[in-house]
């Protein structure tokens, strides 16, 4: 993750009064992991250049009023994330907001989930481990899915999470722990098939 510790108060200064070559460099430290987040928030690589791009025109509108409250990189964030939130709304036209959404689980049989840290390094790293991954946060709500990408693929604290959403720090942990435990069971079947091979072969 890029901190601010990569954007000396000089640079900031620059950017702030208008330096292109100054903006030029945020593009270029930035943009991967931006473009990273659009992407898997909406599974389609010409939305997340869209995104990308709209990113990157408001905080060059924008730069001149940045105040310095959050660090560079997640005032990004929240640009984008606010961005892809608007294309998944306009997609989806009937959900109206991106709050916790998920049936209440209180009282119900818990399922039997597979703890997949003791398959081999290969298996993890398979591509068709990465696309069954891919597709179980596919299918997260909103509000889990952004909440999973910042906090465990781009590795945002709780507390940088908390600011891009606009939401308090226990609202994050608590759509982590649902993300995370969604994912587990959405997978437990697949990978109880891949460890049952591996015993299987040996």
């Amino acid at each position: 993750m890029i901190e601010d510790k990569d954007f000396s108060p000089d640079f900031i200064d620059r950017l702030t009064a208008g330096d292109r070559a100054a903006f030029a460099e945020l593009v270029e430290k930035t943009s991967p992991r931006i473009y990273g987040l659009a992407l898997r928030m909406l599974s389609n690589e010409q939305d997340a250049e869209d995104v990308l791009q709209e990113t990157y025109l408001k905080a060059y509108k924008a730069i001149p009023d940045f105040e310095k409250r959050s660090s560079l990189t997640t005032w990004l964030y929240r640009i984008a994330a606010n961005e892809a939130l608007m294309m998944i709304r306009k997609k989806k036209p009937l959900q109206q907001s991106v709050e916790l959404d998920d049936d209440n689980d209180e009282g119900e049989a818990q399922p039997e989930i597979v703890d997949w840290r003791y398959l081999p390094e290969k298996e993890l790293a398979s591509i068709e481990t990465r696309r069954m991954l891919q597709e179980a946060i596919d299918r997260l709500s909103t509000a889990l899915r952004i909440v999973f990408l910042l906090r465990d693929v781009q590795g945002l604290s709780v507390k940088e999470t908390a600011d891009i959403l606009g939401v308090n720090e226990n609202v994050v942990k608590t759509r982590l722990v649902r993300a995370r435990l969604k994912l587990r069971d959405d997978l437990s079947g697949y990978f109880r098939e891949r460890l049952v091979s591996e015993v299987q072969n040996g």
